[in-house]
């Protein structure tokens, strides 16, 4: 079983930045797709981005040239880079981990992100 635990969410006015963490229980070196999605009021959960063991990602159009993913083997730990926020970007922000992008077994509780306009 592999638990996530997000942080770094909050509130920040537009155009600013925000780093969201990953950290899971097991190493991740093992897991070969890690993620972001995100969810807000009243929409259904969406892609923000992805990365690969071997290190390919994957955005989504909205967030591409924006955000930014990484994951630290060492650490176990995967964030989320979030440059030039906008107010559309608001949204509770879930870590997601799994063998396949269509097979995502493993999510966090969430972290809140507000952007202010």
């Amino acid at each position: 079983q592999v638990q996530l635990v997000e942080s770094g969410g909050g509130l920040v006015q537009a155009g600013g930045s925000l780093r969201l963490s990953c950290a899971a229980s097991v190493g991740i070196f093992s897991i070969n797709v890690m993620g972001w999605y995100r969810q807000a009021p009243g929409r259904q959960r969406e892609l923000a981005a992805t990365i690969t063991r071997g290190g390919s990602t994957n955005y989504a159009d909205s967030v591409k040239g924006r955000f930014t993913i990484s994951r630290d083997n060492a650490r176990n730990t995967v964030y989320l880079q979030m440059n030039s926020l906008k107010p559309e970007d608001t949204a509770v922000y879930y870590c997601t981990a799994g063998p396949s992008p269509d097979k995502l077994n493993y999510w966090g509780q969430g972290t809140q992100v507000t952007v202010s306009s």
